[in-house]
């Protein structure tokens, strides 16, 4: 144990030097630390809500709206099926949450009840009379809006990382909400417009043969919806409203890209869009036989362009013009690329957290490190000596690779981040303590120098990994079951024991090892 090989000195010496180069650019500002080359560590400690400030949102997901959107497909499949099997009908519709029917003639009540409750699985039907109702289940139900949110969660981060915010929380809560917390965040104001918007683009064929003026009186033609422009968007010269078919002719859930541009005739603002082999096929045959006709593009319920179609759009990308401005072009790209949510979001709760708080914390952080190093510091020469001064060096090595493996990370400091590091400073020692314990019992036991600290290490080290050990199984316990402080905490702690194990095993060890090769002690000054 008291010997060192020059390949364990230059993994030790490497790894310290590594702590220190990932540690550094803390100690400069971040405008300093951005002209830092690429290939040097740069990376700064990113800093939790709590510590750096930003936006707390509380999201609920509007499930219901997901319901009834399938209960509209179902309605849409129920009118293919009865037309199909040429089953007279009246009565279609929604009711509660499922699709009731009327059946004109009794003779058919069988056949019909088979082709609706077939229409999707995890249907329930039963018949009155003539008419047939089909209901969602409890469990279809619950599996629906739980798919909601999740898929809203992954949408929302999708959305947030394209803003480039660093180290975002976003996490379920309760069934159907979600929480984001942004540190750093400077404009939450497009945040929200961003997670606010569903970003739901369909591509419709106009219903020609109708009437825009009688369906705002309420006449609406069957398979036709009457649909509002989004006047934000569109010239002021074009309809304030279209009369587009229910059916989708394309979804925007086949695009694989959209990114913002200018026109080549305008140079106004447009995004361009891109789908993938089938959606481009389907875009492509669309518009081979609909040439001369207008072609709506929607989004979250309202046209924002109808162009006409002047040839087949046959590579599957094409553009959208309007009246953006240039930041519109880009955040609608952006929600275009993320791809729609499933329902929409509705803001219950918005706290925007000022660094103020995080200022005094970091403040009240660094001084309680500083007052248990010294304390530490003070206590391990009192008691050890010069072996408490290895010890102390070590220690300060150990902040330094918590820090430098923070950054190296990327993990978010918080609050209780700072404790796990303060509680970090405490416990370093322990497995120093443990060693210096055994290597007196040695000496009082008669042994020389080199064999009391041969026989410390060796008789401690088990002890050490054994305590280290299910403290971090704990930590980790901690961190995949807890969310945010209690993660922020767990993060700390874990870096904290395995640096505090390096220091204490190999680096510790490495000066009494080198200080007993150059001295060569008669008796040890402990």
């Amino acid at each position: 144990m008291v010997y060192f090989s020059n390949w364990k000195i230059f993994i030790v010496l490497g790894i310290v030097a590594l702590g220190f180069a990932f540690a550094a650019p803390n100690l400069t500002d971040q405008k300093t630390a951005e002209w830092i080359p690429d290939w040097l560590p740069n990376e700064q400690v990113s800093l939790g809500l709590d510590l750096q400030g930003g936006s707390h949102l509380l999201l609920e997901v509007e499930a219901n709206a997901v319901v009834k959107e399938r209960l509209e497909a179902i309605v849409d499949a129920v009118r293919i099926e009865l037309r199909k099997t040429r089953i007279r009908y009246t009565g279609l519709s929604i009711r509660g949450n499922g699709v009731t029917v009327m059946v004109r003639k009794s003779t058919e009540l069988e056949k019909a009840k088979k082709l609706v409750a077939e229409v999707e699985q995890g249907l329930e039907s039963s018949a009155e009379g003539n008419r047939i109702t089909v209901n969602m289940t409890e469990q279809t139900l619950r599996d629906i809006r739980s798919s909601a949110v999740d898929q809203s969660i992954e949408i929302v981060r999708r959305r947030i990382d394209e803003t480039g915010t660093k180290e975002p929380t976003i996490q379920r809560q309760g069934i159907d909400r979600i929480l984001v917390q942004l540190p750093g965040v400077e404009d939450p104001e497009r945040v929200k417009k961003l997670l606010g918007s569903t970003a739901k683009m369909t591509f419709h064929l106009l219903c020609l043969n109708a009437n825009v003026e009688d369906a705002v009186q309420g006449r609406i033609p069957p398979g036709c919806n009457l649909l509002d422009a989004d006047r934000s968007n569109t010239g002021h010269g074009e309809p304030e409203r279209y009369l587009v078919k229910k059916r989708v002719s394309v979804s925007g859930d086949r695009l694989v890209d959209a990114q913002p541009g200018f026109s080549h005739q305008s140079a106004e603002p447009i995004v361009t869009f891109r789908f993938d082999p089938l959606g481009g096929k389907k875009f492509g045959d669309v518009t081979k036989l609909n040439v001369g006709k207008p072609f709506a593009i929607v989004l979250d319920g309202k046209v924002i362009s109808a162009p006409v179609i002047r040839e087949p759009i046959l590579g599957g990308s094409g553009q959208i013009s309007g009246s953006f401005s240039v930041k519109d072009a880009q955040d609608l790209a952006l929600m275009l690329r993320a791809g729609a949510l499933p329902a929409p979001l509705t803001i219950l709760e918005e706290r925007t957290v000022g660094p103020g708080l995080g200022a005094d914390s970091i403040a009240a952080g660094k001084i309680a490190s500083i007052i248990g190093l010294v304390l530490v510091v003070i206590f391990m020469v009192l008691t050890y000596g010069m072996f408490g001064l290895f010890a102390d060096v070590a220690l300060f090595v150990n902040m330094v690779l918590i820090l430098g493996g923070l950054s190296l990370l990327q993990a978010t400091l918080t609050l209780p981040g700072i404790a796990g590091i303060v509680l970090t400073i405490g416990m370093a020692v322990d497995a120093n303590v443990l060693v210096f314990e055994r290597i007196k019992e040695e000496v009082k036991a008669g042994r020389t120098p080199i064999s009391a600290i041969d026989a410390g290490y060796s008789r401690a080290i088990t002890t050490i990994i054994d305590a280290n050990l299910t403290t971090l199984i704990a930590a980790l316990i901690l961190f995949y079951l807890g969310s945010g402080p209690v993660r922020g905490f767990a993060v700390t702690l874990s870096i904290g024991i395995i640096t505090s194990m390096f220091t204490a095993i190999m680096l510790t060890r490495l000066l009494v090892v080198t200080w007993l090769r150059k001295r060569r002690p008669a008796e040890l000054p402990i």
